[in-house]
C-alpha cells in the first residue's frame, strides 16, 4: 500500500530558525478508517532529501488526527480513538488534544484538556 499524507504544517519547532513539517499520514486504503501516524522531518541545508527526526503518533496506536497546527514552537493535534477494541474502526469514539514541545533535546507530549466521549 502507498503512504499518503493527508495533513502538514510547517514551522521552526527546535528554535534553529529552520523549518521543521508535521505530516499527518496513513495507508492509502480502499475501506475503513486507516490509523495516522504523525511525523517530524527535516533536511540539512546541504541535503534536499528529508528525514524524520520524531514520530509523534504512531499508527498503531489506532488514532486518527482530525486537525494539526504548528503553534508557539508547538504541535497542536486534534485526535480521535476508540474507548476499547470493541468500537468498530469507522467510528471513533474518543476525542482528545494533544501539544508536543521541543525540550531538551526530544518532543514532549502535554494534553491540554483531557480525553473526552465524542
Amino acid at each position: 500500500m502507498k503512504a499518503v499524507v493527508v495533513k502538514k504544517a510547517t514551522g521552526d519547532l527546535d528554535g534553529d530558525g529552520s523549518p521543521e513539517t508535521v505530516a499527518v499520514v496513513h495507508c492509502d486504503s480502499p475501506m475503513g478508517t486507516p490509523p495516522d501516524g504523525v511525523y517530524v522531518l527535516t533536511h540539512a541545508k546541504a541535503s534536499a532529501t528529508p528525514r524524520v527526526v520524531a514520530t509523534l503518533v504512531d499508527p498503531k496506536d489506532s488514532i486518527t488526527v482530525s486537525d494539526i497546527a504548528v503553534r508557539d514552537g508547538g504541535v497542536e493535534a486534534e485526535l480521535l480513538g476508540y474507548s476499547s477494541t470493541d468500537v468498530p474502526r469507522c467510528c471513533p469514539d474518543v476525542k482528545d488534544s494533544a501539544k508536543w514541545q521541543w525540550q531538551n533535546g526530544t518532543f514532549v507530549r502535554s494534553t491540554p484538556a483531557g480525553a473526552h466521549s465524542v
